[in-house]
Order: C-alpha cells, then sequence, then structure tokens
C-alpha cells in the first residue's frame, strides 16, 4: 500500500502547493483542483496501482468534469472508476462552484466518454486492474479543471499566456517527477498536446515518447473505432496488449 508519505504522495502535495498561488484570467471564471476536494479517492488510487515501475505511463492532459472533476481520477468516469478500479470515497467541493458544473462525487450520473473509452478499453482487453498496472500506469498532466461563465470546459492550451505558462512550468516538473518515480521505458502523450508535454518536460530522460488519439467525443476520429486506432498507435510503438488485433 502507498503510504501517504510515498514519493507519488509527496508529488502531489508539492503540485498542490505550487499551483495554490496561480491565478488565471478571462475567460476562466472557475477552476477545480480534484487533488483537494477528491484526494480521498485519489489517493486510493495511488495506494492500489501507483507501487513500482511500469513498462508504460500514460497521460492525458486535465480532467473533464465529468471524469476526474467528480472522482479524483485520472479520466475517471463514475462507474468504471468505482465498479473496475474498485476506487470510490467521500468526495468534497470545490472553493467555487459552477452551478452547472456540480461536483457530485460518486453519486454523478453523468457519464465522461473520454474515460469510459480509456478505461472501458482497458477492462475489455486486460480484463482485471491488476493485469493492467502491472505495466502501464494512467496520469494527468495538469490537475485543474477550467471552466468558463458559461460553464463551457477549457484546456489549458487554450488559457491566456500569463495564466498559462507559469502552469506548464510547474506541471512539467511534477510530471517529470512522475516519470522518474516510475522509469517507464515508454511514455505515452493521450492526444497531441499532452504528447508535446511529454516531450518538452522529459528532456535529457532515457525514455520513449509517443502519442495516441485522444478518446474525446470532440475528435470525429475517436468516434470511430477510438480503441482500434489506439492499438494500431501503441503497435507502431512497439506495445502490444492482449487480443488486439
Amino acid at each position: 500500500m502507498t503510504s501517504r508519505n510515498s514519493p507519488l504522495e509527496r508529488i502531489t502535495d508539492d503540485l498542490i502547493a505550487r499551483l495554490k498561488p496561480l491565478r488565471f484570467g478571462p475567460p476562466v471564471k472557475f477552476v477545480y483542483n480534484p487533488l483537494i476536494y477528491a484526494r480521498r479517492p485519489y489517493r486510493q488510487y495511488l495506494a492500489r496501482y501507483g507501487e513500482g515501475t511500469r513498462e508504460v505511463v500514460f497521460f492525458g492532459m486535465n480532467p473533464g468534469p465529468w471524469g476526474m472533476a467528480q472522482t479524483g481520477i485520472p479520466f475517471g468516469e463514475v462507474s468504471l472508476a468505482r465498479d473496475w478500479l474498485k476506487v470510490a470515497d467521500t468526495v468534497d467541493k470545490p472553493d467555487r462552484e459552477h452551478p452547472k458544473r456540480p461536483v457530485l462525487g460518486f453519486d454523478c450520473n453523468r457519464s465522461e466518454v473520454s474515460g469510459r473509452r480509456l478505461w472501458g478499453w482497458a477492462k475489455d482487453r486486460f480484463k482485471t486492474p491488476d493485469r493492467f498496472f502491472a505495466r502501464f500506469f494512467v496520469a494527468n498532466y495538469c490537475p485543474l479543471c477550467f471552466m468558463e461563465d458559461s460553464g463551457r470546459n477549457l484546456t489549458p492550451d487554450k488559457l491566456p499566456a500569463t495564466g498559462r505558462e507559469p502552469l506548464l512550468a510547474i506541471c512539467d516538473k511534477a510530471i517529470r517527477r512522475v516519470i522518474e518515480h516510475f522509469q517507464p521505458k515508454l511514455v505515452v502523450g493521450i492526444g497531441r498536446f499532452a504528447a508535446a508535454r511529454a516531450r518538452a518536460s522529459l528532456r535529457g530522460l532515457d525514455v520513449q515518447i509517443g502519442e495516441i488519439l485522444h478518446p474525446s467525443p470532440a475528435s470525429p476520429l475517436a468516434n470511430a473505432d477510438w480503441a482500434g486506432k489506439a492499438e494500431a498507435q501503441l503497435a507502431d510503438l512497439g506495445i502490444r496488449v492482449p487480443g488486439s488485433r
């Protein structure tokens, strides 16, 4: 079990502390940090699956409003986090909550499509979390969820430069420490932004960097056999998964 003084817990604590002073101007109106208010389930995730080295570390961009923003788990679609990953605990509230984006934790009945696709693929191919996490780990580059006044999700790449550059510098250092902890041979960015940040933040480390298609429904390519496309990209990177074509 991962203790509260484990390397990943220390990385998390330091990341929270470094992010706390940041302020983001328009169009950002609300900022959620699930590492704070959903720390209990996130701690469970680290405790169950965060020990030891890995062959591959995947990481995405930042939380979606119905995934990690609810559960604290990267790509944490509620039903798969609870029923397959077996992670569930009390989730508090962010300091300021958008009325259209309430945090309901594991009581949320909305489904995060990206998380359903990613963790659904892991479940289909590996059957058990232990088999998946023996080889892989899933993290997020940035733990913050940004929203406009309308409630529209705002990704880190769309932030004004004055807020974006300090954020990237902090997250670059944190993800580098995560990779040093797991010592993978391959880091896979889930989507173009995450892959670009991997290349920027991991310079000098002996690690291969690759990219797979992001499972977001906003991507037309992802809406037609995302799993098959992602597996083909992984195969090109030398990674085979059980039952893949």
